[in-house]
């Protein structure tokens, strides 16, 4: 689902793990994230809404 997209966009920034590593300041690099994203569900962010080729993340839900 992430695909070419900015895996950034993805992480949760109210997940534990996100604020623990401080990933704000020091993102993982894209196979790190993927990898802790496939080991840590909550990392990802929610809901993810899919209407075609766009993608909505968590809190941009009603947005634009």
């Amino acid at each position: 689902m992430i695909g070419t997209r900015d895996y950034r966009e993805f992480l949760n920034a109210r997940n534990e793990l996100y604020r623990e590593r401080n990933m704000k300041l020091a993102p993982p690099s894209r196979a790190e994230a993927l990898e802790l994203m496939s080991r840590h569900p909550n990392l990802i962010k929610r809901p993810i809404l899919v209407d075609g080729a766009r993608i909505v993340l968590g809190s941009d839900v009603g947005q634009g």
